[in-house]
């Protein structure tokens, strides 16, 4: 940790990398007030968003509302990877590991007869934080290609623990009598879901922008830009990194639960390599960095899947949409180095230009 004498002007050249993360001091109050209010203008759009959201709800098709509630999930997955990703430099394969040991944890947690909505999160939340606080342990003592490598593998091992024993049913999965609930909040209806995924999602951002805006965040920007720097600055960077990836485990478990609950299956593919690679390329089409752009990387990703592979729309062409699913992602990376948040940036320097 750092000492009370270290020099808060160490991070502020790297804090200004990561878009939310304008950094409060006390030798600057008058600069930390316009951050402030820089940070809550920051967060209207997205609030205003969530607000749009909640009204649409009553209007939605069932195809369309059960559409946005999986864009939801997976948009809380992706805010978690950014905290490793955008927020720390860390590029990990095995982040769906966390994914389905939360799905996983809140179904073997249950009973037939049901579950305490509150008590399987929980379970859902200590499992893959645990989980994440033991693979993060080993896997930090490693860096660069060498730690992605060692995500993967333990992402891997945890994929084949389920899939070739009967802990999780084996590769057929195992599935969720009845879904969680508590009070009148029961994840049995749709509605409810709606609008459970989309106040998760909703203080998930609030508690990352949070995160960002703190000393601790700081520190992990710090951290991302010049790590030898901020060693030598006095932070212990090991237990700041360990600590983040603690956090973005638990955030991933969070969206592991709510997909169990929505789906009331879960099956080994969750912790598959190829959902750790979907859930990075969200984050880089949205823009590496940002928490919006997970969100918006999110949708983007989503929304081509569906459109690519709709014969309505593409024809024969949906029969192969991986192949034109890939090409696009070329195409959008190709374009956009900065991702889909990069559009604006893009647009100002040519009309400069």
């Amino acid at each position: 940790m750092a000492t009370s004498n270290t020099p808060l002007t160490e991070l502020q050249s790297a804090e200004q990398s990561y878009a939310d993360a304008p950094m409060v001091t006390e030798q600057s109050m008058p600069a930390a007030a316009r951050n402030a209010e820089r940070g809550l203008r920051g967060l209207i759009w997205p609030m205003v968003v969530a607000v749009i959201l909640a009204a649409l709800a009553p209007v939605w098709s069932s195809y369309l509302s059960d559409l946005v509630v999986k864009i939801m999930i997976l948009a809380i997955f992706a805010l978690s990877l950014q905290l490793l990703v955008g927020g720390t430099g860390l590029v990990s394969l095995g982040h769906a590991a966390f994914f389905g040991i939360g799905a996983y944890a809140t179904v073997l947690a249950s009973s037939p007869e049901g579950g305490n909505f509150l008590v399987l999160l929980l379970a859902a939340m200590a499992a893959s934080g645990l989980s994440a606080l033991f693979i993060g342990a080993f896997s930090l003592r490693t860096k660069g290609v060498y730690f992605i490598m060692v995500t993967l593998a333990f992402a891997q091992l945890a994929y084949f623990v389920f899939h070739d024993t009967s802990v999780g049913g084996g590769s057929d999965g195992i599935y969720l009598m009845v879904r969680p609930a508590i009070g009148a909040l029961d994840m049995e209806s749709s509605r409810t879901q709606y609008y459970v995924v989309l106040c998760a999602l909703v203080l998930v951002y609030l508690l990352l922008a949070l995160i960002a805006r703190s000393r601790f965040g700081a520190a992990l920007a710090g951290i991302r830009v010049n790590e030898q720097r901020m060693r030598a600055a006095g932070f212990a960077t090991y237990w700041y990194k360990l600590a983040a990836f603690v956090i973005a485990g638990v955030f991933a478990g969070v969206a592991g639960f709510l997909l169990a609950a929505r789906d009331g299956v879960v099956n080994p593919e969750l912790l598959a390599w190829h959902h750790s690679g979907e859930v990075l390329l969200m984050v880089i089409l949205g823009g590496i960095g940002s928490l919006r752009g997970a969100v918006v990387g999110t949708v983007t990703f989503v929304l081509l899947k569906e459109l690519l592979g709709t014969h309505a729309l593409v024809g024969g062409a949906a029969d192969h949409w991986q192949l034109t699913l890939g090409i696009a992602i070329i195409v959008l990376v190709a374009l956009l180095p900065k991702g889909v948040m990069g559009v604006g940036e893009l647009f100002k320097r040519r009309s400069r230009a």
